[in-house]
C-alpha cells in the first residue's frame, strides 16, 4: 500500500512541475545562455507559452523591473511621468517589428541591434561594464517577464 501512496505523490509532483501551480501548461524555460538567435531573431518562446499582456505592461512601466519608460516614450502609458528620449518611441512598434525580432531585442540587444547600443539586454547573464552589482551573473528579467513584455509590445500598433 505504501508504494501506491508514493506513486500517487510522484504523479502529483510530476503534474505540478509540468503544468505549474497556476494550472496552465508550459514548456521548458530556455536558459539565458541557450537562447538561439537566427538572423538576429529569436523565434521560439523562452517559456514555451505566450506572455500576458497586462503583466507585460506592468513590467514595462515598473521603474525597478523593465524601466522601459526611462528611455522610450509610449502614448499608451501617457499617465506615467518621465518618458525618455534616448530610445525611439514605441508607439507602433508592433507594426515595425515581428515578434521574433522584438524578443531578440529584449533578450540580448547587443546581438539584435548592435554591440554599442545603450539598451540593456534583459535576459543575458553578462551585460557589460555598466552592469549594476546586483545583476552580475543574473538576468534583469525572467523568461516569463520577457514574454510578458513582448506580448505587451505586440499590442502597440499604429492606429
Amino acid at each position: 500500500m505504501k508504494s501506491g501512496k508514493y506513486l500517487a505523490a510522484a504523479l502529483l509532483l510530476a503534474s505540478i512541475s509540468s503544468v505549474g501551480l497556476s494550472g496552465v501548461a508550459y514548456g521548458e524555460t530556455t536558459a539565458p545562455d541557450a537562447v538561439k538567435f537566427v538572423d538576429d531573431e529569436v523565434s521560439k518562446s523562452l517559456t514555451g507559452a505566450a506572455g500576458n499582456v497586462e503583466s507585460g505592461r506592468k513590467v514595462f512601466a515598473n521603474r525597478k523591473q523593465g524601466n522601459c519608460l526611462a528611455c522610450h516614450a509610449n502614448k499608451d502609458l501617457a499617465s506615467q511621468p518621465f518618458h525618455g528620449e534616448v530610445g525611439p518611441p514605441l508607439d507602433g512598434v508592433a507594426d515595425r517589428y515581428e515578434a521574433a525580432a522584438l524578443r531578440a531585442i529584449l533578450v540580448n540587444s547587443k546581438i539584435a541591434l548592435n554591440e554599442d547600443t545603450i539598451m540593456p539586454s534583459f535576459y543575458r547573464l553578462k551585460n557589460g561594464v555598466r552592469t549594476a552589482d546586483k545583476f552580475v551573473g543574473k538576468t534583469v528579467l525572467s523568461a516569463e517577464q520577457v514574454e510578458d513584455v513582448l506580448a505587451y509590445l505586440q499590442t502597440l500598433k499604429d492606429e
